[in-house]
């Protein structure tokens, strides 16, 4: 995938790049302690210039719904959503809501080529709805 993106194969993209896939939406701090598994050594700098380079090289996508902090996901080039819990903050992943890329029409595109849309819908995941019912 590295290579296919032009970019360099270092130890580092790589634990990043696999943390990505193994732990979908992941934040930053999670990923770092998924790299240090395999590279104890790795600096957070280390990390987070990868996690750069990997996004703008469009193999991760970077999200941040508000009041989150960033999070990261391998799912990338098909302007997919999410759903956030409003409790416990767990997020999933949503295909297009209608159509499709960029999956909705706006009502006045002023002007404007879309070619993407960002949605997050917000709520309550199965199991805190289970616990505030209870």
């Amino acid at each position: 995938m590295l290579r296919g993106a032009a970019l360099r194969v270092t130890r580092p993209r790589v634990a990043v790049l696999g943390a990505v896939h193994a732990l979908p939406h992941a934040d930053t701090d999670s990923i770092i302690r998924e790299v240090r598994r395999e590279l104890p050594e790795v600096s957070h700098q280390a990390v987070y210039d990868s996690l750069h380079t990997l996004t703008a090289a469009g193999l991760v996508r970077r999200i941040q719904p508000s009041g989150s902090v960033a999070r990261y996901e391998s799912r990338v080039g098909d302007n997919h959503h999410h759903v956030v819990c409003r409790s416990c903050g767990v997020v999933a992943d949503v295909d297009c809501a209608v159509g499709h890329a960029p999956c909705l029409t706006a009502s006045d595109d002023h002007g404007f080529t879309i070619d993407e849309a960002e949605v997050v819908y917000w709520g309550l995941c199965s199991d805190c709805s289970t616990t505030s019912s209870a």
